[in-house]
């Protein structure tokens, strides 16, 4: 690397710390002078307005992202050897927690934008087949009508990987409104972003959103009863106080990294780097900006050279990952979801950047 730039970080945790450590302050010391720490008022709070954002009627708070995926499967009533359709170019989670629950993934190949491809769905139906899970990549919405039309024609669930998508909209629904389940992460480096783990499920189904809330306490229905035998997810008070107050600040967020996309999609020209074009009726919060090119690794190497950090999501695969070699894919199942993997760069896209590091990084990718 060139010592003598200054380096642009691929996200910038920091930055968000100084920007709002004064409002932050007061906030975090309240929760820790109430002595209140699990499931309280401010967990409460958080479960309605992000229900309210998201369109439905019930959202409940949990520990994490992977937590919300499989209390959604297992809860809304897959089962032991039970088949789900989903990506293999996601994050681990969304196939780690079928597994987890005994079900079997099915992966299904994407669209040039690394969304699933609904025109493949329908070949990978068995008897077996409980439900479709499509994973909203980058920010980016899937194509969701032809989807649930397949869902309503084979009575499948719609679990949604809305993980990387708060906010984000497709034809004007929102990201966990679309599907059975929407299972949400508000792990640090997502766009709604805790000071440590957290997550929540978003429902219509008030039947799932009461087995959830209380699954989630060791099944308690009172401080000395329980029903059945549940595990323990329960969000902390203080995650969800910081939340609360990032919400109130999440469509500034997403406007800002809207508005950095734009000069990316409207700044970068090289003839070797596809980038997918957003859709008119994509509402893309870019949880990620991710270019392709058949030089990737080339290019990763010469942006860092010039003081910018990049990264790659996700580089392997699901289907080829150690884990999952008893599911038998091999090389060439998933065509387009393979060039992927060895063509995709995520470059930087976080509300801190300024315009001179937009510019440094369109004029590196454009040179190089």
């Amino acid at each position: 690397m060139n010592k003598g730039l200054k380096t642009i970080p691929y996200i910038d945790l920091k930055s968000q710390w100084i920007d709002e450590r004064d409002e932050l302050m007061p906030i975090i010391e309240r929760v820790m002078n109430s002595g209140k720490f699990i499931l309280e008022a401010d967990c409460d709070e958080f479960e309605e307005s992000v229900a309210k954002l998201c369109g439905v009627k019930y959202a409940a708070a949990l520990n994490s992202g992977t937590d919300a995926l499989m209390y959604a499967l297992t809860l809304s009533g897959v089962k032991k050897g039970d088949e789900v359709i989903t990506p293999a170019n996601s994050f681990i989670a969304s196939t780690s927690s079928i597994v987890h629950i005994g079900a079997i993934p099915v992966f299904v190949d994407v669209l040039p934008n690394q969304n699933l491809d609904p025109s493949k769905i329908e070949d990978l139906i068995t008897k077996n087949t409980k439900a479709i899970m499509p994973v909203h990549l980058t920010g980016r919405v899937c194509d969701m009508d032809p989807i649930i039309e397949i869902a309503k024609k084979y009575k499948l669930l719609i679990i949604e990987d809305a993980a990387q998508a708060i906010g984000s909209k497709y034809k004007g629904r929102p990201s966990g409104s679309l599907g059975d389940i929407g299972c949400f992460s508000t792990h640090p480096l997502k766009n709604l972003n805790a000071c440590g783990d957290g997550g929540f499920i978003t429902t219509n189904n008030e039947d799932i959103y009461k087995k959830i809330k209380s699954f989630r306490n060791h099944g308690k229905i009172n401080h000395d009863t329980v029903s059945h035998f549940g595990l323990v997810s329960r969000m902390d008070n203080l995650q969800a106080a910081i939340l609360n107050y990032r919400l109130g600040k999440l469509d500034v967020l997403i406007s800002k990294r809207q508005a950095n996309a734009k000069k990316y999609l409207e700044g970068i020209n090289h003839k070797d780097i596809f980038i997918p074009h957003q859709e008119l009726h994509e509402f893309n919060t870019y949880h990620t900006f991710v270019l392709q090119t058949s030089r990737r690794d080339e290019l990763k190497e010469y942006l860092l050279n010039k003081g910018i950090k990049t990264a790659i999501h996700y580089p392997i695969p699901i289907h080829f990952q150690s884990a999952s070699k008893s599911f038998g894919y091999k090389e060439g199942d998933l065509p387009v979801t393979e060039k992927q993997a060895k063509e995709i760069l995520t470059l930087p896209i976080n509300q801190y950047l300024a315009d001179s590091d937009l510019e440094r990084v369109i004029t590196a990718v454009n040179t190089f």
